[in-house]
């Protein structure tokens, strides 16, 4: 049986039953979509509370050792979006248990380091090391659907 969700207020998505736990509304803007998009998956704002995704909108000159600087009419559309849509403004799907697990006093800038993440993902190095994932940030290494939203691994 599949559950059906209105995205973003946008368009029904068709979820498998098991999606509840393991849903993330997915990334519906345009241009998070290119310029997130570009270097790395567009994470959906869910995973993040609003405070980091300010910071880490802060910081795009060095945004994980790179220069993702862009103009600030784009910056700025990027962050109303990350910050309306974080886990602890929509809370949808995933993100009212992600945000559960996050102290009040965290601001992590990597989805990969909040307790959420550390909890589900506790896998043995060979795992990591796959030439397929190479780092913790490739979500569709193992989610095929991540893109979407989905992050069922079976």
């Amino acid at each position: 049986m599949r559950k059906f969700i209105l995205a973003a207020g946008l368009a029904l998505i068709a979820l498998p039953a098991w999606a509840g736990d393991d849903w993330m509304p997915p990334v519906t803007d345009p241009l998070v979509k290119k310029e997130c998009g570009s270097c790395h998956m567009a994470f959906q704002p869910g995973f993040l509370p609003a405070r980091s995704w300010n910071k880490m909108m802060d910081g795009l000159a060095d945004h994980f050792g790179e220069d993702a600087s862009l103009p600030a009419d784009k910056a700025a559309a990027i962050r109303a979006y990350l910050v309306n849509n974080a886990g602890d403004v929509a809370g949808q799907g995933r993100a009212r248990k992600a945000m559960g697990r996050l102290s009040s006093a965290d601001t992590p800038i990597r989805i990969t380091d909040t307790p959420d993440f550390q909890r589900k993902h506790r896998l043995p190095d060979w795992r990591w090391k796959d030439p397929k994932v190479v780092t913790k940030s490739n979500c569709p290494a193992c989610h095929v659907e991540a893109e979407r939203g989905l992050y069922e691994d079976d």
